[in-house]
């Protein structure tokens, strides 16, 4: 998120950053040491946390001061956590958890968290599946529920993928809470992106306007890191380290060949940040390029003249793209959108390794190019150890928030805190890399990259 987007909510009417809940918490939590299966280690009294904790949105000195002196409220949000009293009796919950859009790493990881959490924390028993994303809610597809317990999900996180299927968009919310009344479901939990996220925010404003008990919480999950007032989705660092790997492979390719270019299309369709941070992690990229900065090919401040020049003076190079890059090189071929409403960009990838290689070609200069596209590879790879961690107390914290009746949220990070954040805020706009931002200066330093644009014109 750019600086003056950050901004603009430092000052949020305190209703858009209100959660809403489906009424008054009165039961006492299991977590006092009451569980539905007997005495359970209870925990800490003052480990709860209170609706009045709030995280500001920005701690800045700066920010603090303007905000004060203009006579306004910085802006917070709730502060997520397990609260002492609980809306729902756990003995009669029945909960359901889906995965949509695309693969992430950590997918699995966040089921097993809520199930485990759900179960051994709270009692619950009745715990379902939803199969293939929305669709496993329509009876038109077939698609069976799952009963999911703590010995379903036990290892689920050594692997990749989801064990619930995912898919795109395509339902109504009316349909869609028309089958969740039939299934007698009282929470749901949509791990997805921005697209699930926009369904789950229909899903809850239908349960609203029914008038139903009926709690959705999100867990953010975009392994381009570009989910609004989120500081990190899970996956990101495991797709960071991936794809950092197989940057220097690049690297090895390029130093192996005379006038040896490695190309590396990396995920990013609106945000680079994946782009950016592996080519940090690695310091073996020399162009990184993504959607918030324009470049040129053409020209003297093009990237095919610095290359060509690059490869003059050291003989090899790195290039990392990210794939909603250069998007503007297709601007006569028309858009289309999957299921979700998401853009489907042209393969930028492919396209620069054609220019490239016909740019050499033209002026009769050798090129040893290889291009490489793990995307994949990345999407379906297992956490690692961090995102594991970080993936289970997403989902510790989702279950709190479901119980104790809060809905229409996602669970976030926010300056080192976990938080409760509105969906309809986090699908206002997606998060995007400052280009006056530390990231990108970083890059700028570690790459020693031009601007590679003929106006010099950051965009």
């Amino acid at each position: 998120m750019t600086a003056s987007k950050k901004n603009s909510v430092l000052t949020e009417p305190s209703d858009n950053l209100h959660i809403d809940t489906l009424g008054e918490p009165k039961i006492n939590s299991p977590l006092l040491g009451f569980s539905a299966h007997g005495p359970a280690e209870a925990t800490p009294w003052d480990s709860f946390t209170e609706d009045d904790s709030r995280i500001l949105v920005d701690v800045s000195t700066k920010a603090l001061t303007d905000i004060v002196s203009s006579g306004k409220q910085p802006g917070s949000f709730e502060e997520a956590g397990a609260r002492r009293q609980i809306y729902f009796d756990t003995s009669k919950v029945r909960a359901a958890i889906l995965t949509a859009g695309g693969l992430c790493p950590g997918l699995n990881d966040v089921i097993r968290a809520l199930v485990l959490t759900l179960h051994y924390r709270y009692g619950v028993n009745n715990i379902l599946g939803i199969k293939y994303g929305y669709q496993g809610l329509m009876p038109d597809y077939g698609h069976e529920l799952v009963t999911l317990n703590p010995q379903e999900v036990s290892h689920i996180h050594e692997f990749g993928g989801t064990i619930l299927g995912s898919s795109r968009g395509g339902m109504t919310s009316e349909e869609l809470v028309d089958s969740l009344e039939r299934l007698n479901i009282n929470i749901l939990f949509c791990i997805g992106g921005d697209g699930t996220l926009k369904g789950a925010h229909a899903v809850a404003e239908e349960v609203k306007k029914r008038g139903l008990k009926l709690g959705v919480v999100g867990v953010p999950k975009t392994i381009d890191n570009d989910i609004s007032m989120v500081e990190r989705s899970f996956g990101f660092e495991t797709a960071v380290a991936v794809a950092s790997d197989v940057i220097r492979s690049a690297h090895t390719e390029a130093i192996g060949a005379p006038h040896g270019v490695g190309l590396v299309k990396l995920m990013g369709r609106d945000s680079g940040f994946i782009a950016a941070t592996a080519a940090l992690a690695q310091s073996e990229a020399n162009y990184v390029l993504i959607p918030e900065i324009d470049f040129d090919l053409e020209g003297p401040g093009g990237l095919l003249q610095h290359l060509e020049k690059r490869l003059n003076r050291r003989g090899h190079a790195v290039i990392v793209v990210a794939e909603g890059a250069g998007q503007k090189f297709f601007k006569d071929s028309g858009q289309t959108t999957d299921a979700s409403g998401n853009v489907l960009h042209k393969d930028i990838g492919v396209f620069l390794a054609d220019s490239i290689r016909a740019y050499f070609k033209a002026g009769k200069k050798e090129l040893n190019l290889k291009y490489i596209d793990p995307s994949y590879i990345i999407r379906s790879a297992p956490a690692n150890a961090s995102d594991h961690i970080y993936c289970t107390f997403l989902g510790q914290k989702a279950v709190h928030a479901a119980m104790a009746g809060k809905t229409d949220l996602l669970i976030g990070q926010w300056n080192d805190h976990f938080v409760h954040v509105p969906i309809a805020m986090a699908i206002r706009q997606r998060k995007k890399i400052d280009p006056h931002g530390v990231l990108w200066s970083s890059v700028l330093e570690g790459t020693g990259q031009p601007s590679l644009s003929n106006n010099q014109r950051i965009i």
